[in-house]
């Protein structure tokens, strides 16, 4: 089992011993999720007996996938027939193995990004209980492999694994698309309403009876699925269709090579990924559900109305004698327009937080380390590193530098002092302790800090005191914190002009300013300082906003291993580096920073994100919505510093922005602007009474399934009964809640449902 390991090892996957009972590793895997073992781990590993070895798939395997046959390899003769047909010796060319069960593995690379596990195929059994015929093993996975006990290679050499094109991955996966015997109730409602479940949206159905039944005739989200051009509303919000046919295949708007995202087939539209919000994975959805999701942010009676005005929907069945009319004035009156629903994204998925290179080898230190290890601290702490090293000695072909704001989100005890104390010690080992800043009680503070060093890296664990500045700055002082980090921001490929200090006759200036952020906030102190004021500050749309409130599991008290050397060196070499012309002492004074080319794809991959982050501009202007059109308009510029740090960690001799590092950068933007939206629309109020009835939402959202009894519901929201009436008066006809009957153990009790 040793020699195996090796032979994998030696191949460039990242072999662990596992556990062959729990199909798990019996060492903690997290960190090698960015890294391959190395030879004295696997020994020292495989020098006690082990029961199996895993091999973790995805990028660190070297973009390595696997497809898992269930069930006893029940649908693999079948799909090994579609794949024979679809490509002639595709099949012989993959590394197909036995399982345990009797079950089939087939393996291999691709020269594409892939994506997290995936179930391809599945069934329903008789006893209702689904089942996973065939999944994949993506990036994120693992899989047990021979010599373990009841493992064994059937076909082609594990250490010798095929690299398939995009193409040739896609035909195997679309294979076993093609074998899939169950589709999820398609969703037709909110909140993932299954098609004919429960009656849906008032404003969907027309007029009703008194058991709820439509009356009035076609609705207009049936007549929507009957007839509407479903395929264009994808192609508006960034959809690709890569293939036609009876079962088209889609892919998601943030990805512009690889596999696809979901299949159509003029009925239901199936979501696949994981990664392509506001859709859930395996979940199949109307038209009208893709309609109301994408044109209205789910906010189904708003995209009922508007698909009535549209000419959708019949109000009154064909051969009806019935006059309606009377009961059609009698409509509940609709609520008013209160703006597009944003959907919340969730916190920034960990697979989001991979970066090559140098940030990888921080990362797995910090993690390794840490008392508490919490991976988008590791992250943060590496990235912010990283900008630093690079300030005043990288630019893009647009002049964009790595100078960047992050803000961490993390409460008491998660751990966020660990990788500031990481920083801290790798600046000192290089001989750079003066350009580590602390805290800062003033605007002139940080620019007397940069007076003294130019490029700077601040570590600020009370930024919650910083995000009220930005409430309270009503007058706009020009020497205010946030407005000194929003100049200084903007004067990075500039010259800074510098207040006269008492004493001075004449202005200082700082040549190309830089300076890196990394602050870390307590949520609920960062949710409840959030304004429209900070939301159309220019400072807070460049900063990038990281979930990072999960305490990870504690280790022992005990000494930290040294700093590896591999860190040290890099970091020493980006201290050392000097770039551009060098001339005597002026050379300080103006750094001539290397820029930092896109390749072709690269290139076009940053100029779709352009296009993708303006129509979001549009729209956020045309609503008259000021926060999003802030968000929108700095989406591009932070997902293109992202690219820059990720190309210089991956390369320190030659970096090139490459298409790997665009998509990285575009997912992580995408998904940090969505989440600021989702937050602002959930804590900023324009007035006490909007708060309160924010604050119920919440609750509501916070609560399991959604929902809460209303004596509950009173206590959590700790107000007279007088205003808590209001608040849900209010909120029920605007439909933001409806009312529910809640079993309980004695009785049904009245309660309430967000919407």
């Amino acid at each position: 089992m040793r020699d195996a390991a090796q032979r994998y090892l030696a191949a460039g996957l990242c072999v662990l011993p596992a556990r062959r009972d729990h199909k798990r590793p019996t060492v903690s895997w997290k960190p090698f999720q960015y890294r391959l073992p190395t030879e004295a781990e696997v020994d020292a590993w495989l020098a006690n007996e082990q029961t199996g070895l895993c091999i973790l798939t995805g990028k660190v395997s070297g973009n390595h996938e696997l497809i898992d046959f269930d069930q006893g390899g029940a649908r693999f003769s079948a799909w090994c027939d579609k794949v024979r047909a679809a490509r002639p010796g595709l099949l012989e060319r993959l590394a197909i193995s036995r399982t345990q069960r009797d079950g089939r593995h087939v393996a291999y690379r691709a020269e594409c990004e892939i994506s997290g596990n995936l179930k391809l195929a599945q069934r329903q059994g008789d006893d209702g209980k689904v089942v996973t015929l065939i999944e994949t093993r993506g990036e994120g996975g693992l899989y047990l492999c021979a010599p373990t006990p009841g493992y064994e290679v059937l076909q082609g050499d594990l250490c010798n694994l095929p690299v398939l094109t995009a193409e040739e991955r896609d035909i195997l996966l679309q294979c076993a698309w093609d074998l899939n015997e169950y589709v999820p109730p398609v969703v037709d409602g909110p909140n993932g309403t299954p098609k004919d479940a429960t009656p849906v949206a008032r404003s969907q159905q027309g007029p009703t009876s008194g058991h709820g039944e439509p009356i009035g005739g076609l609705r207009p989200g049936d007549d929507y699925n009957l007839r509407g051009d479903v395929r264009s509303v994808l192609r508006e919000r960034g959809w690709q269709c890569t293939r036609g046919g009876t079962n088209e295949h889609w892919r998601r708007p943030d990805k512009t090579s690889g596999s696809n995202s979901a299949t159509f087939n003029g009925e239901h539209f199936y979501v696949f990924s994981s990664n392509a919000g506001p859709f859930e994975p395996n979940h199949a959805y109307s038209p009208f559900a893709v309609y109301a999701l994408l044109k209205h942010g789910g906010n189904w009676e708003k995209a009922a109305r508007q698909l009535r005005l549209e000419g959708y929907g019949s109000d009154v069945p064909p051969d009806a004698g019935v006059d309606l009319s009377a009961i059609v004035s009698q409509a509940t009156p609709e609520p008013p327009d209160r703006g597009p629903v944003v959907a919340d994204p969730g916190a920034i998925p960990e697979r989001l937080f991979q970066v090559p290179g140098l940030v990888a080898e921080v990362m797995e230190f910090t993690l390794a380390n840490a008392p508490y290890p919490n991976v988008g601290l590791a992250f943060c702490g590496a990235i912010a590193l990283m900008s630093y090293l690079t300030g005043r000695k990288v630019r893009t072909s647009t002049d964009l530098r790595p100078n960047i704001y992050l803000l961490a989100l993390a409460g008491s005890g998660v751990g966020k002092d660990f990788p500031r104390k990481v920083n801290s010690r790798v600046l000192f080992e290089i001989g750079h302790l003066a350009a580590l800043g602390d805290k800062f009680a003033s605007g002139q503070g940080i620019q007397d800090a940069l007076l003294r060093s130019p490029a700077m890296l601040f570590q600020n664990d009370e930024m919650d005191g910083v995000l009220r500045q930005i409430n309270a700055d009503r007058d706009n002082k020009q020497e205010s914190i946030p407005n000194i980090l929003l100049t200084v921001n903007t004067s990075a490929n500039d010259v800074y002009p510098v207040r006269v200090k008492a004493g001075q006759k004449e202005m200082s200036h700082i040549d190309q300013p830089h300076l890196t952020l990394f602050g870390t906030a307590t949520p609920q102190y960062f949710y409840e300082s959030l304004s429209q004021r900070m939301l159309t500050n220019g400072l807070f749309a460049r900063m990038i906003i990281v979930d990072t409130d999960h305490r990870g599991q504690g280790r022992l008290p005990g000494s930290v291993r040294s700093m590896p050397a591999g860190i040290i060196d890099q970091a020493r070499w980006w201290g050392e580096f000097q770039p551009g012309r060098r001339s005597g002492n002026l050379y300080e004074v103006h750094p001539e920073p290397v820029v930092v080319p896109f390749t072709p794809d690269a290139e076009q991959a940053l100029t779709a994100l352009q296009r993708m982050a303006e129509d979001e501009w549009d729209k956020a202007t045309a609503a008259k919505d000021e926060p999003a059109r802030t968000a929108w308009s700095r989406t591009c510029e932070n997902a293109t510093k992202l690219a820059l740090i990720y190309a210089c960690s991956e390369s320190r001799e030659q970096p090139a922005i490459d298409l790997p590092a665009v998509e990285w950068a575009t997912a992580f933007a995408m998904h940090q602007t969505r989440r600021q939206l989702f937050l602002a629309q959930s804590y900023v109020a324009e007035n006490p009474f909007h708060a309160e009835c924010l604050k119920l939402l919440r609750k509501l959202r916070e609560a399991e399934g959604g929902q809460m009894a209303r004596n509950r519901l009173m206590r959590a929201m700790r107000c007279k009964l007088t205003d808590f009436d209001q608040i849900v008066g209010t909120l029920l006809t605007q439909g933001d809640i409806v009312a529910v009957e809640i079993p309980s153990r004695t009785k049904t009790a009245q309660g309430y449902r967000s919407a």
